[in-house]
């Protein structure tokens, strides 16, 4: 695919208000939890947030973000790389119990028009988008809602984002949900992404080059 010209190169993070869209069984959950969560830690409750990203790169606009339940088997059509299980692995063969991470050419976030202090442009390197996208298909399928990993933060929506971002190099440390509002599982991701740079060297192309890693395929 030739590259475009005109397409703005960029990395853009959405916060979305849990719940948004009418899901008024996750915001009731969503606030039930804050609720407690508030009360234990010995502050007043905040508004909970979903993270998702739009990366645009020469060769078109991706949104990379992590869904659950996955809806159907059609998979490809949404762009999904990774499935992981929900709760626990013994139920993930039963596709309510398994989220998807989507790596979606010209895709949708859905509620995007209700985030706040949205979109927040994060990079406008195209290697680093770049760099990200190749990133994504590698994230770490843990069991969404528990603390797997060991960070004292459950893994969710906003781990696999957190893990992107700062795998691609991005100085997650200034990076805040809009005032009086928090992401669970952001530090979950933060440092499974530090411990596994540690661990390992960072992954590269057959070149050697980070920044020419294969972009996902058209869906």
């Amino acid at each position: 695919m030739a590259p475009d010209p005109t397409t703005r190169i960029g990395i853009d993070l959405y916060w979305i208000p849990l719940g948004a869209g009418g899901a008024g069984f996750v915001r009731l959950n969503g606030r039930m939890y804050e609720a407690v969560k508030a009360r234990l830690e010995g502050r007043g409750p905040l508004d909970l947030y979903h993270t998702a990203l739009e990366i645009r790169v020469p060769e078109g606009r991706f949104v990379v973000e992590n869904a659950w339940p996955s809806p159907d088997s059609d998979t490809a059509s949404r762009g999904v790389v990774v499935e992981g299980p929900v709760g626990s692995r013994r139920i993930a063969r039963f596709r309510p119990f398994r989220y998807e991470v989507r790596c979606w050419r010209d895709g949708v976030i859905p509620d995007a028009g209700e985030a706040v202090e949205s979109p927040q442009t994060l990079s406008n390197d195209p290697g680093q988008a770049r760099r990200l996208l190749g990133l994504v298909a590698s994230v770490p399928a843990l069991i969404w809602g528990r603390d797997e990993a060991g960070t004292g933060d459950m893994w969710n929506s906003n781990s696999v984002i957190a893990w992107l971002l700062a795998r691609s190099g991005l100085p997650t440390d200034e990076i805040r949900p809009p005032p009086g509002g928090r992401a669970p599982g952001w530090k979950a991701g933060i440092l499974a992404a530090h411990r596994q740079e540690s661990n390992q060297e960072k992954p590269r192309s057959t070149d050697g080059d980070t920044e020419s890693a294969d972009l996902p395929d058209a869906q």
